[in-house]
């Protein structure tokens, strides 16, 4: 059956061709403060998810603190042994944090503890050779601790030695080239170290090398652009690192610069700068990928964050503090929260604060040609195909590709057949199947592959007319396509498989109920579960089936609560699919649910 509807209250359509994207912006809200106001401190994630806050100045601090993301508040724990702030504290494979050096009791000192989560205590462990504080360790990929650099009784030092879990001792290791404290130090994806910038005999220094654990040496690599101290240095999920603002020791000014270092060449890239200047601020890697910003001295405490987007190499403003602060901490949550607690304003802080990430939208490149009911598939290479559609008077052949780094739609070759109501299922080969479809007067059996290295479409057919039908993605690289409306403009069960690698299409068992407009989940074991839609005897629909691959059949499962018809469904990652929104308005009732699009004089077949 096939309805026409036309509303004469609404005579134009309009498809669009604007385009937007989302951007990861957020927030920050105040959380209980600590129990003692410090700065110079460190707070370690520990494996439990608690948030452990050790030493600092405020005195030689030596009340330790534990935050409980679930509670919000915090409690105190076991004290060191050694006051100290400029420490190092390092979560080791076992669960124990190790906190190194640091000045204490008025000189840098070369003590070492361990604090242990299940006992809430703090032991001596062996101490270092060199004592040292504004020093760097860094895990290894062998479970020691490399510990770099650092002011120690006679100045700045190159030295540098290892830390061994196992025996609880230290060895000395190979020297770098240049003593310096004030540093950064990133265990890079080839497992070398890079140590960048801080300042020797007193000046900014824009030398960097790197540590080999296998060899125990020290090499030279590329300098910085810029000579700096007080910086901050984030592996990015690309392999390069981000080096961030900073100051020149020669004249303790802020910088807004940031470069990029490229562990492949050896050599740093200056990127966008940010929009304010600071120092002794914090650098936080956020499951997005992008970097956060926050806190930090350029004169005052700056109160805005900002972030760092890898793919554009640019800065947005995201929320501000309620406190201005420096030498605080900022640490990611489990939750992808970022606790940024302590530091300095007018007096030693014990306030904290959560940064939440809030999404936001902003414009990117119009398409090329506006249009609905098309589909957009994400490439392998980044790129996004867009094809096919309705532009509110025909069904369009034209497709075009959008480049995210430059945020611009590019026209590609043209489909074969104009369509829309089609699938498009990106391969494990990395083309793309498109299926099936609407022309505007019949169901289409036709099928294309895109091939993205050649921009070109070649055209095979399926079996039976499809549109408004699934196709899923099965673990054996085949593609299912389920349902639809078939040839005769009545919704259909048949179903068919793809095989990418013989190029050929091929009848398997029909759907237990005649349905279109319905969703196709794959499921952690591999079925398919299809749910709901629409069908000119039932109208509306709750039922739902299971397609087995092995076997190729369907078999009926339990029924949604609720009919739902061009809705959403969602596998979550406890396994269970999350069915979302859609249409359940019967009108007339009984009978096939209409979507009314007052915008649109078109033929909606059901």
């Amino acid at each position: 059956m096939k309805i026409k509807i036309t509303l004469a209250l609404f005579t134009l359509a309009f498809c669009l061709s604007l385009v937007e994207r989302v951007n990861a912006g957020g927030s920050f809200s105040s959380v209980n403060p600590m129990n003692t106001g410090r700065d110079l401190f460190t707070a370690t994630l520990l494996l439990d998810g608690k948030v452990l806050v050790v030493g600092g100045i405020n005195g030689f601090l030596t009340g330790e603190e534990l935050f409980d993301p679930a509670t919000g508040t915090w409690a105190n724990t076991g004290s060191l042994n050694v006051g100290r702030y400029s420490h190092t504290a390092t979560l080791l494979p076992n669960g124990k944090v190790l906190v190194a050096g640091g000045y204490g009791s008025g000189s840098p000192t070369n003590s070492a503890e361990l604090y242990d989560p299940a006992s809430g205590t703090w032991t001596v462990t062996g101490s270092m050779n060199v004592p040292r504080r504004s020093h760097t360790a860094t895990l290894l990929p062998n479970g020691k601790v490399l510990i770099a650099g650092g002011y120690g009784t006679n100045g700045q030092t190159n030295s540098a030695e290892l830390y061994d879990p196992t025996s609880g001792t230290w060895t000395l290791t190979g020297s770098m080239s240049v003593a310096r404290d004030l540093h950064t130090a990133t265990l890079l994806t080839n497992n070398t170290v890079l140590v960048a910038g801080g300042t020797t005999n007193f000046y900014a220094y824009a030398g960097a090398e790197l540590y080999d654990p296998a060899t125990e040496t020290w090499t030279n690599t590329g300098a910085m652009n810029v000579a700096r101290l007080n910086h901050t240095a984030t592996l990015l999920p690309n392999g390069k690192v981000l080096v961030a603002a900073g100051a020149n020791a020669s004249n303790g000014g802020a910088y807004s610069s940031a470069e990029l270092y490229d562990p492949i060449s050896g050599t740093w890239m200056i990127t966008g700068g940010l929009t304010t200047a600071r120092q002794e601020h914090s650098a936080t890697l956020l499951p997005s990928g992008k970097v956060l910003v926050t806190a930090g001295w350029n004169g005052s405490e700056p109160l805005n964050a900002e972030l760092f987007d890898p793919s554009s190499g640019t800065w947005t403003g995201s929320g501000s503090l309620a406190t201005g602060r420096y030498y605080q901490t900022a640490t990611l949550l489990p939750n992808g929260t970022v606790l940024v607690a302590g530091g300095y304003n007018l007096g030693f802080l014990a306030s904290a604060e959560l940064y939440t990430s809030v999404p936001s939208w902003t414009p990117t490149g119009p398409l090329n040609v506006g249009r609905d009911y098309h589909t957009a598939t994400l490439l392998t290479n980044g790129q996004v195909l867009v094809a096919g559609g309705y532009n509110g008077t025909n069904a369009l052949s034209s497709a075009e590709i959008f480049n995210a780094a430059s945020g611009k739609w590019t026209l590609t070759n043209s489909l074969a057949i104009a369509r829309y109501g089609h699938t498009a299922t990106l391969l494990t080969n990395g083309q793309v199947l498109v299926a099936g479809g609407y022309d505007g007067t019949n169901s289409l059996r036709t099928a294309e592959l895109f091939d993205p290295a050649s921009g070109t479409w070649t055209t095979n057919s399926m079996n039976a007319a499809h549109a408004w039908h699934t196709a899923t993605l099965l673990n054996s690289g085949q593609v299912l396509v389920a349902g639809g409306v078939g040839s005769s403009g009545s919704t259909t069960n048949s179903a068919e498989l793809y095989d990418p690698v013989a190029g050929i299409w091929t009848t398997t068992g029909s759907l237990t109920v005649k349905r279109s407009g319905h969703t196709a989940t794959l499921l952690t074991n591999g079925y398919v579960l299809v749910a709901g839609g629409t069908n000119a005897t039932s109208g509306l629909l709750s039922s739902a089936e299971l397609f087995n691959p092995s076997s190729g059949t369907w078999s009926s499962t339990g029924s949604l609560i609720n009919k739902h018809w061009n809705h959403t469904a969602s596998l979550l990652t406890n396994g269970q699919v999350l069915v979302t929104g859609g249409i359940y308005y019967y009108f007339p009732s009984p009978g096939p649910a209409i979507s009314l699009r007052p915008a649109l004089n078109c033929m909606i077949p059901f």
